[in-house]
């Protein structure tokens, strides 16, 4: 049994102020991607695959992502003018993002270096370019789009200053998601605002330093950091949700990964959206799973990510990469 990813009818408008579903405020960057059949030690050179740029970075895939799979939008970045930046602006505008409230000029676009091994997995170096130009007045620049939000979701490859700022100023009742990667020490207030902090095990170690081996270990030591409540994503074992009540085993479906890019920010970005509509931390968690698991199983970042109405793998199921099957798509009923 899949589960489909549910379409909001055209037109349709939720009852309240938010006319966004989902504000990410973040990074905007083009992806540099080489396949390698292993990645470099130090001092060594080994050979790749050709050159293949795709639009990335956290924020701009998150956006990305949400907007595919039917959450209304927006991004608040800063993109150089320049072939990157108009290549990122172009692919939000095609996924039915709103580009209104990203910046253009000051410095180049923002360029991750990716390598990507047979197995999916990958190593990225970032430079930030016109992203650590994001600052925090930009955002007071911004009040009134993110007073139209309902959710707002950041990450950390803008500089902390920014992110601070939108903490210390969302309005009451807007939901703060943070997935704090690169991971960097985070103010007090700043981890008091997260709902939840979204954390991988490299993100949460760091944040941690000495803690036990187990993620419920690192849920209870996280929460005790001051979030509200915690996520922490798992890989192929799916995520574990923590709450002042306890935490949550969320398992993933089984998949064949191809390339692992940018299935954190799908996933974020799927809690997000459904956070934003009312489910449970853990329902929502389960249908992110979902999300990043239908992520992996093709190349690329935003390319990867599924769309409103194509199927998602189940818990329970085995499914293949795109590059051995064609998933169905159909159309789905709205929520």
């Amino acid at each position: 049994m899949d589960e489909r990813v549910e379409r909001r009818p055209q037109g349709s408008v939720r009852q309240g102020r938010d006319d966004y579903d989902l504000l990410v405020v973040g990074s905007a960057n083009a992806d540099l991607v080489i396949g390698v059949e292993r990645r470099p030690a130090a001092g060594e050179t080994v050979l790749g695959s050709d050159l293949a740029v795709h639009p990335g970075g956290k924020g701009a895939n998150q956006a990305v992502a949400a907007a595919r799979l039917g959450a209304r939008t927006a991004l608040l970045a800063r993109v150089g003018d320049d072939a990157h930046g108009r290549l990122l602006l172009d692919s939000q505008r095609a996924a039915g993002v709103d580009t209104g409230g990203v910046l253009v000029g000051g410095a180049p676009t923002g360029v991750a270096l990716i390598t990507v091994d047979p197995s999916g997995d990958n190593s990225i170096v970032v430079s930030p370019g016109a992203n650590g130009r994001l600052t925090p007045g930009d955002v007071r620049a911004a009040g009134e789009l993110i007073a139209r939000a309902g959710v707002v979701s950041l990450q950390l490859e803008i500089p902390l200053d920014t992110v601070a700022e939108v903490a210390r100023t969302l309005p009451s009742g807007t939901r703060f998601v943070l997935n704090p990667s690169p991971p960097a020490p985070l103010p007090a207030d700043v981890l008091a605002a997260c709902d939840p902090l979204v954390v991988n095990e490299h993100e949460a170690r760091y944040m941690l330093g000495e803690t036990g081996d187990r993620p419920e270990d690192w849920a209870r030591d996280l929460l005790a950091l001051g979030p509200r409540s915690v996520v922490v994503t798992l890989g192929a074992e799916g995520a574990l949700v923590a709450e002042a009540g306890g935490c949550v085993r969320v398992p993933s479906p089984k998949v064949d990964a191809v390339d692992t890019t940018g299935a954190g920010d799908a996933f974020t970005a799927a809690l997000a959206w459904r956070l934003g509509l009312g489910e449970t931390l853990a329902e929502a968690a389960g249908f992110a799973v979902r999300v990043g698991a239908a992520a992996v199983t093709g190349r690329g970042a935003q390319e990867s990510f599924p769309s409103a109405g194509d199927s998602l793998p189940a818990v329970g199921e085995s499914v293949p990469s795109v590059e051995e099957s064609v998933q169905s798509v159909e159309e789905a009923g709205a929520r």
